[in-house]
């Protein structure tokens, strides 16, 4: 059986989409996905194993130049790639006019997606040919388990989501490496982020544990805070800059994680590491951290700053115990 999914963006979303694909090859054992995603996010589909072929579509950049002409040569390229197979079941799981109106309605196959009343935008649902109801209080990883199980016809598992993708990565791991802390300090909101002075306090308050500590980076002012945040501390070590591939490969041999509210945060759960995730103006709701040993710490205030490093250190030595 040959399934299209799509999911497109964001990193959490698309990470949240994975254990829809486990209990899919599970319930169908000869199941096999094709996944149009964005192209920033096309190395994460392959990393699970009931996915043959990414198909990356770059509609956050070509709505940049919609009719550029090599932008309109891109697109006249995704659809013939896109329409080149066709397929027993099509999942639209973004729930989006755009991904509707721009992807699902131009692929071959049976249409399936959440009906006018869970779908996130309910107009995606008029190109749909097969239109089912999604509980909306669940968890965003529930509410994809259940749209595959009701598109694809099989029980939806009573057990918790597996994403599948940790294995791709511990294979790798060297043995004898030493145990290591990653603190993700990067999110894209400024009101999420944790204040550099309690990082630099966690760090000193964490320095007795004698673990490594590891700290990713992305952009240029990222970098920059990674370094005044290991200034004067030799356990302390910033990155040089990552694939996320090899990000995931860090995540995945880490002892814990410290994150603020990042998509990171999502792939340290997806990859089975333990995590604390520091939620400030956020609610982790139903789109939080899912999966094992994911743990919430919520200012009561909405502010990050009352978050305090003890409180912080505390969570962390119960997790490293």
């Amino acid at each position: 059986m040959r399934v299209l999914m799509i999911k497109t963006s964001s990193m959490g979303d698309v990470l949240h989409s994975l254990p829809a694909l486990t209990d899919a090859m599970r319930a169908i054992p000869d199941i096999r996905f094709d996944w149009v995603v964005e192209e920033g996010f096309a190395q994460i589909p392959s990393w699970h194993p009931a996915v043959d072929r990414v198909l990356p579509v770059a509609i956050r950049r070509w709505r940049k130049h919609w009719f550029g002409s090599r932008v309109r040569e891109e697109r006249v390229n995704f659809k013939r790639e896109l329409q080149a197979r066709e397929y027993d079941a099509v999942i639209d799981a973004q729930g989006l006019i755009k991904s509707a109106a721009l992807v699902t309605r131009l692929a071959k196959g049976i249409k399936h997606g959440a009906d006018s009343r869970s779908a996130r935008e309910p107009f995606a649902s008029w190109w749909y040919d097969k239109r089912h109801e999604i509980g909306k209080q669940q968890h965003a990883v529930q509410r994809t388990r259940e749209l595959f199980a009701k598109s694809l016809n099989y029980p939806l598992p009573a057990t918790m989501g597996d994403y599948a993708i940790a294995q791709h990565f511990t294979q790798a791991l060297p043995d004898s490496a030493n145990p290591y802390l990653v603190f993700l300090h990067a999110t894209t909101r400024d009101n999420k982020h944790w204040p550099e002075s309690h990082w630099r306090e966690l760090i000193a308050l964490m320095q007795p544990a004698g673990l490594q500590i590891k700290l990713p980076w992305g952009a240029g002012h990222e970098y920059q805070r990674a370094l005044r945040l290991a200034e004067g501390f030799d356990f302390v070590e910033v990155l040089p800059k990552l694939t996320l591939e090899q990000v995931a490969g860090t995540l995945a041999g880490a002892r814990a994680v410290v994150s603020v509210d990042t998509g990171l945060s999502h792939l340290a759960a997806a990859l089975d590491r333990p995590n604390i995730t520091l939620y400030g103006p956020t609610d982790p709701g139903l789109i939080g951290g899912y999966g094992q040993n994911q743990q919430a710490l919520i200012s009561p205030d909405k502010n990050m700053a009352t978050l305090t490093a003890e409180t912080v250190q505390a969570a962390l030595q119960q997790v490293i115990a």
